[in-house]
């Protein structure tokens, strides 16, 4: 189970007060898109539910299970991924070092779940050998992926992940998104700037505006044209 539930969570940057009570529910086994303009408070948000940027206050919840007081390293124990904005990859370490730093026990010598991500991302099979930092920023994307993934986690956080990446490979990141959604089942948070790519694979969508959630439910009721013009054009 991968039921994500942030309530009320209010979080700082120094003495910058950037979340103002976001909530949200993000139902096992859905994709749902986080949208907003820049400077919202979308990567905050994800960086709280990982422990990376710790709330102030409120609840974060993963499988009835609270979790906004753990360390990262604890939230990755319990299932949760993070790929953020900008990919971090090690690029002078393999494709397949890289894997390995995402596996929950990093002794394994020839763990089974590499041949499962290789499956689903052949690009990483064929240069498995090769620094992550000689590969386009495509390659680099879909290993920051697989890394996450690589940890079995149930549900993943992903931080702007078409950002700076080609249209054909942006298709191909979000098509095996949807494919490991329907596959494993799991449960996927995605920011993205490009609201008709975040629909396009989304079941429910939220809308952040100045630190909290104002909008959100099923993609197919949403108003989409009262939205853009109401939060997301600049």
């Amino acid at each position: 189970m991968a039921h994500l539930a942030v309530r009320d969570v209010h979080a700082f940057y120094g003495p910058s007060h950037v979340l103002h009570g976001a909530s949200l529910n993000v139902e096992t086994g859905s994709i749902a898109a986080l949208l907003g303009r820049n400077g919202m408070g979308k990567t905050t948000l994800l960086r709280s539910i990982m422990g990376l940027t710790p709330a102030a206050s409120g609840e974060i919840e993963l499988a009835g299970i609270r979790i906004d007081h753990l360390q990262p390293f604890d939230i990755f124990d319990l299932g949760v991924g993070y790929v953020p904005q900008g990919r971090h990859v090690f690029p002078y370490l393999t494709v397949q070092e890289n894997l390995r730093l995402g596996l929950r026990n990093k002794r394994q010598r020839d763990p089974e779940i590499f041949e499962k991500l290789f499956g689903y991302f052949p690009i990483l099979a064929e240069r498995r050998k090769q620094k992550a930092g000689t590969m386009s920023g495509g390659e680099q994307q879909q290993l920051a992926i697989a890394r996450a993934l690589a940890g079995e986690v149930k549900i993943m956080l992903l931080d702007e992940p078409t950002e700076g990446i080609q249209p054909s490979i942006v298709d191909e990141i979000l098509e095996l998104l949807v494919r490991i959604n329907r596959e494993e089942g799991l449960t996927i948070l995605l920011v993205e700037q490009n609201m008709e790519l975040a629909l396009s694979v989304a079941r429910d969508f939220f809308v952040m505006e100045k630190g909290v959630v104002v909008e959100g439910g099923p993609v197919a009721g949403m108003d989409k044209e009262r939205v853009i013009n109401e939060y997301l054009v600049v």
